[in-house]
C-alpha cells in the first residue's frame, strides 16, 4: 500500500514516529509538507521526501499564505509521485493541500487531527469562518485520526466538524528494533528529579517548576530535554541557566534515546498549560506513555484527561493546584517507599497500555488499507477502533 502523508512540519520527531510505524505495517510512505528550520534533524524513514517550502511555528498568516501557494503549483510538485492509495492529511492546513491531491488522483483521504488550535476555538467570527472552512475541507475525508477522545467529546463532536468514523490512536511508544525498557529500579541517594521532555512550549510550567525547585533548596531537581518554542519564552536559555536546580540536556531524537533519559528521572511532569482549559486539557501526550512504559511516575494536573486516564488505573500523581505550595506538599508526602509503591503500579501495568506492537502497526496499515478499497461498501464499522 502506498500512503502520501502530508505534514505541516517535516522535522517533527512524532512524525517519524507515524511513519515508522506505516513502514512496520508494510505501507510505502511518501512524505510531503512544510520545514520548519531543523533539517538536521530530520530522519523520516519515509522513502520519498518532498518540501514544499517553508514556516514558522506560530506564524499562521505565514502558514496559511504558504500553503496557498503549495496549492498554486501542487500539481508540478506532485508530478514524479507514484499515485498513492491513500492521503494522510496532519492537521487542518494540510487538509486543504490533501483536498487539491485528491482532485489529481482521486484518492481518498483520512484526516489526522492531534492538537486543536487555539483559533479554532474562539467564539468569535474568526473561528466561525475558521470551523466552517475545516468542516468543508473535512467533508471529503472517510476517517478522523486523533489520539485522545477527548479531542471528539469537546471539540469534533459538539462542533459537528466531521461526519465520519473516528480511528483512536493513542500516542504511544513504538520501538523500530525489538528492544524495550529495562528494568526500572527506585534511584536511591540523590535528590527527587522531574524530568519535562518533548515539545517546551508551557512557560507557565517552566516559571512553577523554578519557583518550586528553588523553595525545596535542592531536594528537587527538574531535566528538560527536547525542543523548546521559542515563541513562547523571551529567553529560554537564560532564563535555564539562572534556575540552579534546572538543566537543559538539548533535544532527544529517537525512540532508543528514551530508555536512558527516563532512567535518570523519577518523575515526569505530563502537565501543559499552553493552551489551559482546551487543548491541553484534552490531550494524551507523548510524555505520559513513555514515561510509564520506563517506570518514571508522571505528575498531572487535575481536571485534565489526562489526569482522568491515570485516575482510572490509579497510577500517578495528580497536582490539584499550580502553585508551589501545593507541589511543596506532594513531595513533602512522599518517601522512597511511598515512590517505589507508586512505580511499581505502573511497572506491572501490561506493556501494551503505553507501547505499540508490531501488529499494531499492521492493524492500522490495514484498517487504511480498506479504507482506500474501491469495493468495499460497509468500510466504515470496519475501522472504528
Amino acid at each position: 500500500m502506498h500512503i502520501l502523508y502530508l505534514v505541516h512540519d517535516l522535522d517533527d520527531p512524532a512524525v517519524h514516529r507515524r511513519v515508522e510505524m506505516l513502514r512496520a505495517g508494510c505501507a510505502n510512505v511518501t512524505l510531503a509538507g512544510f520545514s520548519r528550520g531543523n533539517r538536521s534533524e530530520r530522519d523520516t524513514g519515509a522513502q520519498n521526501v518532498f518540501e514544499l517550502g517553508s514556516t514558522r511555528n506560530g506564524a499562521f498568516a505565514q502558514r496559511i499564505i504558504a500553503v496557498g501557494k503549495a496549492m498554486l503549483s501542487l500539481g508540478r510538485s506532485f508530478r514524479r509521485i507514484e499515485r498513492p492509495d491513500l492521503i494522510l492529511a496532519r492537521n487542518l492546513e494540510m487538509l486543504a493541500l490533501a483536498n487539491r491531491a485528491s482532485l489529481l488522483w482521486k484518492t481518498p483521504i483520512a484526516y489526522e487531527s492531534l492538537d486543536i488550535h487555539r483559533l479554532l476555538l474562539r467564539k468569535d467570527p474568526v473561528g466561525a469562518t475558521l470551523r466552517a472552512v475545516e468542516r468543508l475541507l473535512a467533508r471529503p475525508a472517510r476517517v478522523l485520526v486523533t489520539s485522545s477522545p477527548a479531542f471528539v467529546d469537546n471539540y469534533f463532536r459538539p462542533f459537528r466538524i466531521i461526519d465520519a468514523p473516528v480511528m483512536l490512536i493513542e500516542n504511544k511508544v513504538y520501538y523500530p528494533s525489538a528492544a524495550g525498557p529495562l528494568a526500572v529500579v527506585v534511584r536511591q541517594g540523590r535528590p527527587w528529579r522531574i524530568g519535562w521532555f518533548g515539545a517546551l512550549r508551557c512557560r507557565r510550567s517552566l516559571e512553577l517548576l523554578a519557583s518550586f525547585t528553588r523553595a525545596m533548596d535542592g531536594a528537587v531537581e527538574v531535566i528538560l530535554r527536547g525542543r523548546p518554542s521559542l515563541n513562547e519564552f523571551a529567553d529560554f536559555e537564560g532564563f535555564v541557566k539562572n534556575e540552579p536546580f534546572i538543566r537543559f540536556c538539548g533535544p532527544y531524537r529517537n525512540p532508543e534515546d528514551l530508555r536512558a533519559i527516563y532512567e535518570d528521572v523519577d518523575f515526569s511532569w505530563a502537565i501543559d498549560f499552553f493552551e489551559a482549559g482546551q487543548n491541553s486539557n484534552w490531550l494524551l501526550p507523548n510524555r505520559l506513555y513513555e514515561s510509564c512504559l520506563h517506570g518514571a511516575v508522571p505528575i498531572a494536573m487535575a481536571g485534565t484527561q489526562t489526569a482522568s486516564f491515570l485516575q482510572q488505573k490509579n497510577l500517578g500523581m495528580i497536582l490539584g493546584e499550580a502553585t508551589p505550595v501545593a507541589l511543596m506538599t506532594m513531595f513533602g508526602q512522599l518517601d522512597r517507599a511511598g515512590y517505589a509503591e507508586a512505580q511499581a503500579r505502573i511497572v506491572q501495568e501490561p506493556k501494551s497500555s503505553w507501547q505499540h506492537s508490531k501488529v499494531d502497526c499492521t492493524d492500522l496499515v490495514e484498517r487504511f488499507r480498506r479504507l482506500a478499497a474501491p469495493d468495499q461498501t460497509d468500510v466504515f464499522s470496519q475501522l472504528v477502533a
